[in-house]
């Protein structure tokens, strides 16, 4: 291990004093390695939550063996979810079949749409899942998901009246541990973990990814300060999982505040560029790089990975990296692709599909029309344009070609799904729009940018930070002629915490 940084130590003395602590951890500082030297200046027992199942079985190697390294769902189920492990082994089957036994027996008509019976079903497995991830006691209207074409409160709220009664019978279901009809996940034994209100044994406990913790978890974790020591690490502009629930546990936390700015993944130039995205993002840290690194940003030919924005995005970078021959890996994601050509093939078949997403479209004119002409559909367009100009049939072709990472010239990911990775070069997708142009003009008469939104300067962080050596601007060029270039948190806008496109093309995990 290389000699602390004053950082380090300063954080190894506050641990040792038993304080609380929120570690703010910029991209490539160490943050693992500064936990394992709060764990080795202490002769107590803990524990580390890691993120999943990869992160803790690696930091088993490095903290001492008085630290127990675990996900959450890994000690939820040694508590309780292992009654459950017969249930967790039976065979998938459709939502409408679950929704069936529940008795969604058809379809109901809200507003001037008819939501069919899959749809329902798939809403009713969807809001368990919501509050599964929430922190609350009880299933409630706020867990029901908003639906495409029922946006209107009065909509969901009718939607919602139909749909919380099937969930709770849904619930009720899954606490049988031999038998039931609807398929149980692993976060289902973790919501019923957390409603025990476990204590967790261990003299301090240390979180990862503390940016990105839903609220279930936040609520055991925050529970045991009554007897162990908390320490919360992570990385506040890297909170790019609000869609989904997760929130940033680290801002309202009451501990003693430090933080680690000093990446080891890269040299001052990639630093700098990161701290302009930082100061977008409304961070409070700024990183130093590390001298000894060369770094350089610059056109890559062929980098070792391309990261794009959105699903939608990458499938476009599928197809031209595979036109020109080379063997290419796409980051998890393959399946909500094929998932959405068959939906798209569905509808240009003039047959109806079950995707969350589209379902409430009875063509592919349809679709194409509130894609071009609703604001409310603008996101959409994207995935519309590939359809249309490959067709559905292409993009399942494509995603067949596939090949794994260990065997590819290129890596292509969302920047959701390359957190906590890296590689010696990166290129980013085309994907990341500059913002809209406000309605002022500057002195020659041209429309001058209009601010970047928090949501996207946080992703675009992530993404940039990924490289160790170069880094192809590529789609996020545009931001060398804005003017927020130089102002940093005078071109911030904070109009909202999420990305442009929060939903279809904005997920991650779409589908």
């Amino acid at each position: 291990m290389h000699t602390p940084t004053d950082e380090q130590a300063q954080a190894v003395e506050a641990f040792r004093q038993g304080h609380h602590l929120v570690l703010q951890a910029g991209a490539g500082t160490g943050k693992t390695s500064t936990l394992v030297l709060l764990a080795a200046s202490s002769q107590s027992r803990g524990r580390f939550l890691a993120f999943n199942r990869d992160v803790a079985h690696e930091a088993s190697s490095r903290f001492p063996r008085s630290v127990t390294c675990k996900t959450a769902h890994a000690m939820a189920y040694a508590a309780l979810g292992h009654r459950f492990a017969h249930r967790l082994r039976g065979p998938r089957q459709p939502a409408w079949k679950s929704g069936q036994a529940l008795g969604v027996d058809g379809p109901v008509r809200i507003g001037d749409r008819d939501v069919s019976q899959r749809t329902l079903s798939h809403a009713v497995l969807r809001t368990v899942t919501r509050f599964c991830h929430s922190a609350d006691r009880t299933l409630a209207f706020r867990h029901v998901p908003n639906l495409r074409g029922l946006e209107e409160p009065d909509e969901h709220a009718e939607l919602a009246e139909i749909v919380v009664p099937l969930a709770g019978k849904a619930w009720a279901d899954l606490q049988n541990p031999e038998r039931g009809v609807v398929r149980f996940e692993h976060d289902h034994y973790l919501k019923m973990w957390a409603l025990t209100e476990p204590r967790i044994d261990g003299d301090f406990l240390l979180l990862d990814e503390a940016q990105d913790t839903n609220s279930v978890l936040e609520q055991v974790f925050t529970a045991q300060g009554t007897h162990a020591q908390l320490v919360m690490v992570g990385d506040s502009a890297q909170a790019i999982y609000g869609w989904r629930g997760a929130r940033d546990v680290m801002t309202g936390f009451d501990a003693t505040r430090l933080s680690l700015t000093r990446s080891f993944r890269f040299g001052p130039l990639l630093a700098d560029q990161a701290n302009m995205w930082l100061g977008l993002a409304g961070a409070s840290i700024r990183l130093t790089g590390t001298d000894a690194i060369p770094t350089e940003i610059c056109d890559v030919a062929c980098p070792d990975a391309v990261l794009c924005r959105t699903n939608i995005g990458a499938m476009t970078e599928v197809l031209r990296l595979l036109a020109t021959g080379r063997r290419v890996a796409l980051s998890r994601g393959g399946e909500t692709l094929v998932s959405l050509a068959i939906a798209a093939r569905a509808l240009n078949d003039g047959r109806p599909t079950s995707h969350p997403e589209l379902f409430l479209f009875s063509s592919w004119g349809e679709l194409q029309d509130y894609a071009q002409y609703d604001p409310a559909g603008r996101d959409l367009q994207p995935f519309v344009g590939l359809v249309d100009t490959h067709g559905p049939e292409a993009i399942i072709a494509a995603v067949n070609a596939l090949t794994g990472e260990d065997q590819a010239d290129v890596v292509v990911s969302t920047a959701h799904k390359a957190k906590g990775r890296e590689w010696p070069s990166v290129r980013i997708g085309a994907d990341f729009p500059p913002p809209p142009d406000s309605d002022q003009q500057d002195a020659s008469g041209r429309p001058i940018p209009g601010p970047v939104n928090v949501g996207d300067a946080r992703l675009a962080y992530v993404a940039v930070t990924r490289a160790r050596s170069r880094l192809d601007l590529g789609g996020l060029a545009w931001i060398r002629n804005h003017p927020a270039a130089a102002g940093g948190e005078d071109g911030l806008s904070c109009s909202g915490n999420q990305p442009h496109a929060s939903t279809l093309l904005g997920r991650p995990d779409s589908g």
